[in-house]
């Protein structure tokens, strides 16, 4: 390999925009980030791609354009990282890029009595285009491996946060809260589990969004004034996703605001602050509970992704969980929003190697699989 130079772009079911990060991985896969870059998705293309988790009319031209948006916008975060770290696109080794997920549907649908189901993954991206704009070698469609040998496709991250979170003869478990929340249990022995807990952010930003115009409760700080609805989080918490056995991997497929207003549907006079406080709530309980139940010698919680600066939403996190050290990833030297993308640079820097990146312990897929499919300069 020429370059230990790597970028990985991530846009993740919040919906907010594209997390690059530039690093730099040695040969034992160990990473420095060198930069970091964000562009925001406009307000029409995020509700273009939140109508797109939904089928509609002529959603094949709709899905197709998107994926050409959005690898113009990873193109533009490339080349701001560029500029920052001072190289230009013949330094790099690839990109990896995820791709905006609008469907995941593991394991359902196409199954007969001789064959098990395989079902889809969608990631909306064109890494053909992406690789003609930034003139680097690009690497994308990282869950359709896993799906075709039996697995979930996700979640992706586990076998990294292993890597840089994981201490030797210690259980910890990371926490990544984006719009859907998924944890990873790093075990004491060093074998690791992980899984998608349930909603993230999407449904407290869906109400935020809807209710008072902001995209999302800074801090948690609108949530923090509102009183919980035992009813509504009971009538939530009752969710069969909630309760299955992992592996386990979701989306807005399930968690989306069709969902909620199924559940709203006998609470329509409650107060919209108080159906936030019970959202965020919801969350909590959601991501504390699989830590309960399966990181039970876990004595701290690790948490990465934009819940990470919900500063309610940690309160409420540790205050169910009494006995974990509920930390900030930028408390173990990575920052909140750059661990999802710094994730893809490490999957291309495996995925270059051949080497395998899924965990079969993870989603439960006939083995460990290279991960990822090559788009050169």
């Amino acid at each position: 390999m020429s370059s230990h130079l790597f970028i990985g772009l991530m846009s993740g079911t919040s919906l907010d925009g594209v997390d690059g990060v530039l690093s730099r991985i040695d040969e034992q896969g160990q990473m420095q980030v060198l930069a970091h870059g964000f562009t925001p998705f406009e307000a029409s293309f995020r509700e273009a791609l939140m109508v797109l988790n939904q089928s509609g009319p002529d959603e094949l031209h709709r899905s197709a354009l998107a994926g050409n948006t959005i690898s113009r916008l990873y193109a533009l975060v490339v080349k701001d990282l560029l500029a920052q770290a001072q190289y230009t696109a013949s330094d790099i080794a690839a990109v990896g890029a995820h791709g905006q997920t609008v469907r995941h549907r593991p394991l359902e649908f196409d199954g007969t009595s001789q064959q098990a189901a395989v079902g889809y993954t969608i990631q909306l991206i064109n890494p053909a285009l992406l690789a003609e704009l930034t003139g680097i070698d690009v690497v994308a469609d990282f869950r359709s491996r896993d799906l075709a040998a039996g697995g979930q496709g996700a979640p992706l991250v586990p076998a990294f946060h292993a890597g840089v979170f994981g201490r030797p003869g210690q259980c910890v478990a990371s926490m990544n809260i984006g719009g859907i929340s998924n944890i990873s249990v790093l075990n004491a022995n060093g074998t690791v589990q992980g899984w998608d807990c349930g909603p993230g952010n999407a449904l407290m930003d869906f109400w935020c969004q809807l209710h008072t115009g902001q995209a999302f409760d800074r801090d948690g700080a609108w949530a923090s004034t509102g009183t919980i609805h035992t009813d509504l989080l009971h009538s939530l918490l009752s969710e069969d996703f909630l309760s299955r056995t992992p592996p386990k991997s979701t989306g807005r497929d399930l968690f989306n605001p069709a969902w909620l207003e199924q559940h709203l549907s006998t609470f329509s006079k409650l107060p919209a602050v108080d159906v936030q406080a019970t959202l965020t709530e919801f969350t909590a309980l959601a991501c504390a509970m699989d830590v309960s139940l399966h990181a039970t010698e876990a004595r701290t919680l690790i948490v990465c992704g934009g819940g990470a600066l919900n500063g309610h939403l940690m309160r409420r996190l540790s205050a169910h969980l009494p006995d974990v050290d509920v930390v900030n990833s930028e408390q173990r030297g990575l920052p909140p929003l750059q661990v999802e993308a710094a994730a893809f640079a490490w999957l291309a820097f495996k995925a270059l190697r051949r080497e395998t990146a899924s965990l079969q312990s993870v989603t439960g897929a006939r083995g460990a699989r290279v991960l990822g499919a090559l788009y050169p300069r």
